[in-house]
């Protein structure tokens, strides 16, 4: 598509697909990062290597606090699923390679995406915190966090975070598990049943009419007036970011297997849904550590809500808003309804983005209803965003049996089955036709 036809449909929230001109090899970004000044400061390998080893260490705690992380020792872990009925049902063929999902969407107690990144940065805050009040010696046992009297020091601070939903539910949960005070703003795009099921963990939930963005001013403004309160900044948070980069690690050995060669002549095609970008830029940031130039990674946003797509087509420092464009930044992806993008997210795709692409909410109904029907799976409509990316591919590129092409499910296992029914009810009532594009 052309520039003037991608801002006319993005303006007319109609589904299009943007290449990135800009993207540039793994080693020439990090050429050009370390030369520009202009940046802002983005994370580094040993950062994340440092992230790996915490989420490792803190793994039996994890295990301890949360029951169904026992299976897996404490490791936030989601399975790598072939799934060929859904290819055909999405009528996608295998001569243009494999299809796969990584089912975030199933992730253990927090049932997200955001789970690496919402537990990472309250286990560094923990840990900083233990530290401070000496809590862990040297030979100590991480589940000391766990005992009373760390859980009396923790109770003295509050953590707080503005959400759509997912990442409150994570941070909420771990942080009210290890007895801090949690409290989670939530817009009005935020699902109900997230809301009740953190208030029955013991975590405070305080509504907003507004949309994200409020809610996130919300939570910045009590964090400004509380001395002893850390707030989870989705938008800037370092932290949340590497969290969700080591993500790129467990895929590499997933692949490995199951004997999935990634190289040149076997790409790595990914599609990850994208609300304010922190989840997406950190795991994309991260398979680019990983895989280098033979992953490519695109973004799929709701044709209301395309606020990274904007931030990446507009001037650079600029700050657009969906607003702006006459978009309502309303969409049945509620995990999604995000009016503007993260600028350090967007400041690590910038030259590393393959893309992004948009899909129309009777879309990803359609999508949530098939892969259910073809493969058993229980999605929201914000973890189906990525399933029309194969074939936006298709149309833009010559691909072969030998891709590899991963959507990312981001949430929707944890979801009460009433309302699941009520999506496919919804799903049902469409009118059929061809999904975009």
């Amino acid at each position: 598509m052309t520039d003037a036809s991608i801002w006319s449909a993005l303006r007319q929230a109609q589904p299009c697909f943007w290449a990135n001109p800009n993207r540039i090899s793994h080693d020439a970004v990090h050429d050009k990062a370390q030369n520009d000044e202009s940046r802002p400061v983005l994370p580094s390998e040993q950062q994340l290597q440092a992230a790996r080893q915490r989420l490792a260490r803190f793994a039996p705690l994890l295990a301890h606090l949360f029951p169904p992380l026992r299976e897996s020792q404490g490791q936030i872990t989601s399975p790598l699923i072939a799934v060929p009925a859904l290819q055909d049902a999405l009528s996608f063929p295998r001569a243009h390679g494999q299809l796969m999902i990584k089912a975030d969407h199933c992730l253990a107690v927090a049932g997200s995406v955001k789970a690496r990144g919402g537990f990472h940065e309250i286990l560094e805050l923990s840990e900083k915190l233990a530290d401070k009040h000496d809590l862990l010696g040297p030979t100590a046992d991480v589940l000391d966090l766990a005992n009373p009297r760390s859980r009396a020091v923790f109770s003295t601070y509050q953590v707080a975070v503005g959400s759509t939903g997912n990442l409150g539910m994570s941070i909420g949960l771990i942080a009210a598990a290890l007895g801090f005070r949690a409290t989670v703003h939530m817009s009005h795009d935020a699902k109900a049943w997230k809301k009740q099921r953190l208030r029955d963990n013991g975590v405070e939930v305080l509504e907003h009419s507004g949309d994200y963005a409020l809610a996130v001013a919300a939570g910045r403004e009590s964090a400004r007036h509380g001395p002893q309160t850390h707030f989870v900044d989705d938008e800037q948070s370092l932290s949340l970011l590497l969290g969700y980069a080591c993500a790129a690690f467990e895929l590499q050995s997933q692949l490995q297997a199951q004997r999935i060669r990634v190289d040149a002549a076997h790409p790595l095609m990914v599609y990850i849904p994208c609300g304010v970008g922190g989840a997406p830029a950190g795991i994309a940031w991260g398979l680019d550590l990983v895989f280098g130039a033979h992953v490519r990674c695109y973004f799929a946003e709701p044709c209301q809500a395309p606020c990274f797509m904007l931030h990446m087509v507009s001037p650079a420092g600029t700050q657009p808003s969906v607003y702006d464009f006459g978009l309502q930044n309303r969409t049945i992806a509620d995990g999604l309804a995000v009016a503007q993008a993260s600028a350090l997210a967007g400041a690590l795709m910038q030259d590393r983005l393959a893309g992004c692409f948009t899909v129309a909410d009777d879309t990803m109904l359609r999508h949530l209803a098939l892969a259910h029907a073809s493969e058993g799976l229980q999605l929201e409509p914000s973890a189906t965003a990525g399933f029309d990316g194969p074939a936006w591919l298709a149309q833009t590129q010559q691909l072969h049996p030998d891709c590899t092409h991963v959507l990312w499910t981001t949430g929707g296992a944890v979801m009460p089955e009433a309302q699941f029914a009520q999506l496919l009810d919804q799903a049902a009532t469409l009118p059929r036709h061809a999904s975009q594009p």
